[in-house]
């Protein structure tokens, strides 16, 4: 039988582009953990997206997830986009690459492993893990310690 996580996910970004941190709370049972990294530079979607795949990619083993997320942008790509994506061979729909494209090939591969359903939440209305997370996700920002070498090198 599988087990049930609930992962809660906010990523933060001070500018856009500018200094990142995301903030993961997994959840199971009664035990919590709490994940989080800060960037030097990247961008807010670069954030909500690292949440999420940092949370699927610390489970060992398949799960049932529940993801709450205050990302249209997280959960719509999920949802609507990669399908599309793939079948596109990872181009949108005016054949350009899709952005943040290592992240959402990171994602697709982390998604496999789970029965995932997503839960998407308005941002700042007082969910009490949506409101820890962005806390989390706002001080790794101001403390970053990791390069965003992909974003980097890509904007060159």
């Amino acid at each position: 039988m599988l087990k049930t996580v609930k992962i809660f996910t906010d990523g933060s970004c001070l500018g856009n582009p500018g200094a990142g941190g995301y903030g993961t709370i997994l959840r199971y049972k009664r035990h919590e953990k709490i994940l989080t990294a800060g960037f030097y530079l990247t961008t807010n979607n670069r954030m909500e997206l690292m949440a999420v795949i940092s949370g699927l990619e610390f489970l060992n083993q398949s799960c049932f997830v529940e993801i709450t997320t205050d990302s249209l942008y997280v959960k719509k790509g999920v949802i609507n986009w990669i399908p599309i994506w793939k079948k596109k061979n990872w181009k949108t729909t005016k054949k350009k690459s899709v952005k943040n494209i290592d992240l959402w090939l990171r994602m697709n591969k982390s998604l496999k492993k789970h029965l995932v359903t997503w839960l998407w939440i308005k941002a700042h209305i007082g969910h009490l893990e949506n409101e820890r997370c962005d806390i989390i996700a706002r001080q790794s920002a101001k403390n970053p310690s990791i390069k965003d070498t992909y974003y980097e090198t890509s904007k060159l």
